[in-house]
């Protein structure tokens, strides 16, 4: 197989890492981390640790995409390094929880939008309706994005297009507040007599990145690019290193902007934050328009897990794992009709299944969890056996391996704080993981592969 061309300049690359973490996340997460966090020193902490765990994270995707450039997920590095029952499992925990992620991003944009229609109908609505109306925006984004995707893929990315200028837009609507407007005092809330323990502070950094993980996810997708990125050895490492560095920023100062003008300990207690602040800084006007703004973009995230995802059963379907008629596109439109609709389907059950945000966002960040790990700690295995390749020009991490333990190990902390604290989650995850590798050599047993 030839390696493709590499094209992507600095610049390029750079601004990939950006795009491909900055989500919706930002838009509701630090509702969990503020509480979890005891204090406020820690809440900035939380995101500035997530940040370097996202960089360390980077570096060593970068480095495993250098050094084995493929196409189709992360299924032939797994099966490379590891064994392809492992390899089959993890593909689909990751399509599970890419699901979850859709699902829990649904939700958010079900929040949002609620909260404008609620007032049209006089506001009559009992908590429990109010939730329903939720969940059936949410039902109804993921509907009208699959059937978007199965009219063919020019139209689904020209409605991707618009993505990147409305997290531009609402990312400065949510910052401008810092540097032009006064914002209103919040009434200030009683410091807590106890200091917390060491204890107490290693349980809020594992449950608030859980929150921190699922905001600053994408970065992985780096595997993708090692061999397509102009001197590698020199622009992998800066593109990651200024793209992180543009986000850790962006992150901190929408963080302090919600802390100065929510307040710390009201942040707490909110939901659909954005539009609270732009509310309060802009007018109730703002609010709406920032709300509309807001689930605009949960469209535009729905659209493209939708438009990736069944690819990546496509993918698998090549490599002979999954059968056929996961590679069968309609004969008009070109669409992957088949793996669309499992996805869609699966989608639907989790916001279904799950209900609430915060359960889709633990249970994704728990499946995450082992597809991090192991996925990270398959360099191990490919310096090993690529050792030849050192000195070509590929990308080679400094200070290796201190990078993959330390991201190895955030994300055990925050596997282990899930396990502890939402045992019941974690325990579901873990069978899901049971489940696939089961399916596998079940499915093996029946099917052979070919010589």
């Amino acid at each position: 197989m030839n390696a493709p061309r590499p094209t992507l300049r600095l610049f390029d690359f750079t601004m990939i890492v950006v795009s491909l973490v900055i989500g919706m996340g930002i838009f509701r997460t630090p509702v969990n981390v503020a509480q979890d966090a005891p204090n406020v020193a820690t809440f900035f902490g939380i995101w500035l640790a997530g940040g370097i765990v996202a960089l360390c994270g980077a570096l060593t995707y970068a480095e495993i995409g250098s050094r084995m450039p493929v196409t189709g997920g992360y299924y032939k590095v797994f099966s490379y390094a590891y064994h392809p029952s492992i390899a089959f499992a993890i593909n689909c925990v990751i399509l599970v929880s890419n699901a979850a992620s859709l699902a829990g991003v649904a939700l958010i944009g079900g929040e949002y939008i609620s909260a404008v229609l609620l007032p049209l109908f006089g506001g009559a609505f009992s908590p429990a309706a109010a939730h329903a109306l939720e969940m059936g925006i949410a039902f109804g984004a993921i509907a009208l994005f699959y059937g978007v995707n199965l009219l063919g893929l020019k139209l689904s990315a020209r409605t991707q297009s618009a993505l990147m200028i409305i997290k531009i837009v609402l990312i400065l609507l949510l910052i401008a507040p810092l540097f032009f407007v006064e914002a209103p005092a919040v009434p200030a809330v009683a410091a807590a007599t106890a200091s917390p323990t060491l204890n107490q502070y290693l349980l809020a950094f594992g449950s608030g990145l859980v929150a921190v993980s699922f905001t600053y996810g994408g970065y992985q997708q780096t595997i993708n690019f090692g061999a397509e990125v102009r001197e590698p050895a020199r622009n992998l490492p800066r593109g990651i290193f200024f793209g992180i560095f543009i986000i850790i920023a962006l992150y901190l100062s929408i963080n302090y902007a919600y802390v100065k003008v929510i307040g710390f300990e009201q942040l707490k207690g909110s939901t659909n934050i954005a539009a609270i602040m732009a509310g309060r800084v802009f007018g109730a006007n703002a609010e709406k328009i920032l709300s509309v703004f807001l689930f605009l973009g949960v469209l535009a995230y729905v659209n493209a897990l939708l438009l990736s995802n069944p690819r990546v059963m496509y993918a698998m379907s090549e490599d002979g794992i999954l059968p056929a008629a996961f590679r069968r596109r309609h004969p008009r439109t070109g669409v992957l009709v088949l793996p669309l609709t499992i996805f869609a389907l699966l989608c639907m059950l989790i916001v279904f299944w799950a209900e609430r945000f915060n359960y889709v966002l633990k249970f994704s960040i728990f499946l995450d969890s082992f597809g991090m790990v192991l996925s990270a700690a398959t360099i191990f295995v490919l310096r090993r056996r690529t050792k030849h390749l050192d000195g070509t020009g590929i990308f080679r991490m400094a200070l290796f391996p201190l990078q993959p333990l330390l991201f190895i190990a955030a994300y055990l902390l925050v596997a282990g704080s899930l396990l502890i604290q939402d045992t019941a989650i974690a325990l579901q995850g873990l069978a899901v993981v049971a489940v696939f590798i089961l399916i596998y050599f079940v499915t093996r047993s029946f099917h052979k592969p070919k010589a």
